[in-house]
C-alpha cells in the first residue's frame, strides 16, 4: 500500500492520545458512578442502562475517528496506466561571468545574485527545456537544452568569474552561441534570458536583431547592477583594495541599460533591472515566459495509483451510523418478544 499524502502520516500519532483520553474519560465516568452507588445497586437504580452498548459505542467512535484520520493521508493500492502529455518551450540562459560581475553593489555580488535568481526561475519550470551559456570575452554552451534540471543546476554551480579564460565582455558572441543552441524546427516559442550588467567591449549585439526576429526568439534582459556602480574587488581578494587597470586607475563598473532595453523591446521580450533582494527573474517569468506558447514535447504512459480513501471514509461513516444506532439503554424484555 502507498500513501498519496505521506506528509500527513505523522498526524496518525494523534490516535495514541485520542484513544488514551477517551478510555480515561470512560473509566472516570464509571468511577463517578461507583462513588454514587455500589455497582450491585445499578440494576435497581438504572435498570435499563446497557454497559455493553456504551462500550460498543465508544469503540465504534474511536475506530471511525482512526479510519477517518488515516483517510487524510490518501491510502492507495492498485494502479492504472494513464497517458501523460508534456508541453514546454525552450529557454537558454546567457550569463555574464566577466570580472565586473564581482561588483558588490548587489550583495554578496552581482554574479551570486544572478545565480540565486536562476535557481528560482528553474523551480518554476514544468517540462520546459533549459540551456545555459556562460560568457565573458568569449562564450561557451555550458549546458545544452535539457529537462534534467538537476544537471542544469550542477552546471550553474560550476560557473564563476574566470570560467571563461578570455577577459572582457562580448554580448554579441554570447547571443550567437545561444541562437545556435536552439533547434530549428519547433512550434513553441523560444526565449533567451540575458543576464549582464550591459558593459560590452566588442561586437554589436543589435546587429542580431534581424535574425532574432526572423527565428521568433525573444530576449528577456536582466540588467544586474546599479546605475551608480561599484568599484571592483581585486583578483587576489585583498581587503581594502580595488582592481586597477593597466594605467593604475581603479575600475568602477556601472549598469548600462540602453542595449539591453533595445534587445528586449524589439524582440517582444521584457527588460527588468535587478534590485537588492530581488533578482528580477520572478518578474520576467510572471510577465513574459509564463505566457509563451508551448508545444507537446512527449507523450508517455505513466502508472497512476488508485486512491482508496473513499473506502476508508465510507467505513468511518458506517461506524458513526452504528454508534448512533446503538442505544446506551437496554431494550426491555417485553419489547424483545414483540
Amino acid at each position: 500500500m502507498k500513501w498519496g499524502s505521506p506528509e500527513l502520516l505523522p498526524w496518525l500519532l494523534l490516535l495514541v492520545p485520542a484513544w488514551w483520553l477517551v478510555l480515561k474519560l470512560a473509566r472516570r465516568r464509571e468511577g463517578l458512578l461507583r462513588q454514587l452507588a455500589d455497582s450491585a445497586a445499578w440494576p435497581v437504580l438504572v435498570p435499563d442502562r446497557s454497559v455493553r452498548n456504551i462500550r460498543r459505542r465508544t469503540l465504534a467512535w474511536l475506530v471511525a475517528f482512526s479510519i477517518a484520520l488515516a483517510a487524510l493521508a490518501r491510502p492507495q493500492w492498485g494502479f492504472r496506466w494513464e497517458e501523460v502529455r508534456r508541453r514546454g518551450l525552450d529557454i537558454i540562459v546567457v550569463l555574464d561571468t566577466s570580472r565586473s560581475m564581482l561588483a558588490q553593489d548587489l550583495k554578496p555580488s552581482r554574479l551570486q545574485q544572478a545565480k540565486w535568481g536562476i535557481r528560482d526561475l528553474v523551480n518554476k519550470l514544468r517540462a520546459d527545456r533549459i540551456g545555459f551559456v556562460a560568457f565573458a570575452g568569449s562564450s561557451f554552451l555550458q549546458c545544452p537544452l535539457t529537462i534534467d534540471y538537476a544537471a542544469f543546476l550542477m552546471s550553474l554551480d560550476d560557473v564563476h568569474v574566470g570560467t571563461i579564460a578570455k577577459g572582457g565582455t562580448a554580448i554579441e558572441q554570447a547571443l550567437r552561441t545561444a541562437i545556435d543552441g536552439f533547434e530549428e524546427k519547433t512550434d513553441a516559442d523560444r526565449a533567451i534570458v540575458l543576464i549582464t550588467d550591459g558593459e560590452d567591449h566588442e561586437g554589436n549585439p543589435l546587429s542580431l536583431l534581424g535574425e532574432l526576429k526572423s527565428k521568433g526568439i525573444r530576449v528577456y534582459a536582466l540588467g544586474i547592477g546599479t546605475l551608480e556602480g561599484e568599484l571592483l574587488p581585486p583578483a587576489n581578494g585583498t581587503a581594502g583594495s580595488f582592481f586597477k587597470d593597466r594605467q593604475g586607475n581603479v575600475v568602477k563598473s556601472t549598469l548600462r541599460e540602453d542595449v539591453l532595453q533595445r534587445l528586449a523591446i524589439e524582440t517582444d521580450g521584457i527588460y527588468v533591472r535587478s534590485a537588492a533582494g530581488d533578482s528580477g527573474l520572478d518578474r520576467i517569468f510572471a510577465q513574459g515566459i509564463a505566457a509563451l506558447r508551448r508545444d507537446e514535447r512527449e507523450s508517455r504512459m505513466a502508472k497512476k495509483h488508485e486512491d482508496r480513501f473513499p473506502w476508508f471514509l465510507s467505513a468511518a461513516l458506517l461506524l458513526l451510523a452504528l454508534e448512533c444506532a446503538l442505544s446506551p439503554r437496554r431494550v426491555p424484555a417485553r419489547e424483545e418478544g414483540q
